[in-house]
């Protein structure tokens, strides 16, 4: 027989509705879960051995950029969800120390610090999704891990330029007042067809909108507006409870998109959407051209290589 003490249900309630200022401490978000189980089957057979999400961004694989972003948003608690085949992924994130040693001992700090870097980003955890049933289940297998807090997810080929950030304002309107925050971009009306579609209200806020309805993948001229749903989130715990009951969707997968729907639909019970614009530069890694037109872009402006990528393409374009 299990004894309850008296003050056990106080200190229950007081955990639940303890503040960080004039926020609720379960809005306070300090993990960060990156879906990264499928098969990147857009660059076979590049990825048949390799995950896509360590395809090398000129000599940094994908999936640190994504890493980077979460943990300079103060986000050092990260759990990926994987697949088979992705143990290079945490091979990467893990120490080599023969490696160290060796660059050690030939005195290249440089290339030394850049490998240790990658080990001591964050505190990172991973679990495998097992039936590939679509991105809300691999967010669903994360429940466990994050418990009764909000969390943040941010999609392992989808790559925010660090120049760029989206991360920090959607934290900063979750932590404001419990909302599930999404990141909406502009498209062109052509392309809506291929992502999560919004539809929505002004705020006074010209980069915050309040999110009225959401679809997956609209038929071609069906969309409500041309705001496109990328890939980062900042959900409430209570996103659990609706993935575990959100039945499969398009593509016969349980969709994230439609589980948000549900939040849109039941605010008082989920705490609504909102969505934040983003306007900077973004990357599709796991399509090909995007993969290269963010290999140029991030590449051009680094100061060991941009000055002769620079002159090269300056050539090359003389030649189309």
């Amino acid at each position: 027989m299990h004894f309850s003490p008296p003050w056990h249900g106080v200190f229950e309630h007081y955990a639940r509705t303890m503040t960080y200022g004039d926020v609720n401490a379960r809005f306070k978000v300090t993990k960060a879960v990156i879906p990264v189980a499928g098969l990147g089957t857009r660059f076979l057979p590049a990825t048949k051995a390799m995950p896509k999400e360590m395809l090398p961004i000129v000599d940094k694989p994908v999936i640190q950029h994504v890493v980077e972003e979460a943990v300079s948003a103060g986000l050092n608690d990260i759990l990926m969800i994987t697949g088979r085949n992705k143990n290079t992924l945490e091979n990467h994130f893990d120490r080599v120390a023969e490696l160290e040693y060796t660059l050690e001992n030939k005195g290249d700090h440089k290339k030394l610090a850049a490998v240790q870097h990658s080990s001591q980003l964050a505190d990172i955890h991973y679990t495998r999704q097992g039936d590939p049933r679509g991105l809300g289940h691999a967010v669903y297998r994360a429940k466990s891990h994050v418990a009764e807090h909000s969390f943040a997810v941010l999609l392992g080929d989808d790559v925010i330029d660090s120049r760029d950030s989206v991360l920090p304002k959607m934290l900063e309107e979750h932590e404001a007042d419990g909302s599930n925050v999404i990141a909406l971009m502009e498209v062109d009306p052509s392309m809506i067809h291929m992502y999560g579609c919004a539809s929505v209200e002004l705020t006074d806020d010209p980069d915050v909108v309040r999110v009225t309805g959401l679809v997956e993948k609209p038929e071609p001229g069906t969309a409500p507006s041309n705001l496109a749903v990328i890939g980062r989130y900042v959900l409430r715990a209570e996103m659990f409870d609706i993935l575990e009951t959100t039945a499969p969707g398009r593509g016969g997968e349980i969709q994230l998109t439609d589980a948000l729907q549900s939040a849109v639909a039941n605010p008082a019970v989920a705490g609504g959407v909102k969505g934040v614009i983003f306007r900077g530069r973004r990357y599709d890694t796991g399509d090909k051209l995007d993969f290269i037109k963010a290999t140029l872009r991030i590449a051009i402006d680094r100061d060991d290589i941009g000055a002769d990528l620079r002159t090269f393409i300056k050539e090359f374009s003389q030649e189309l």
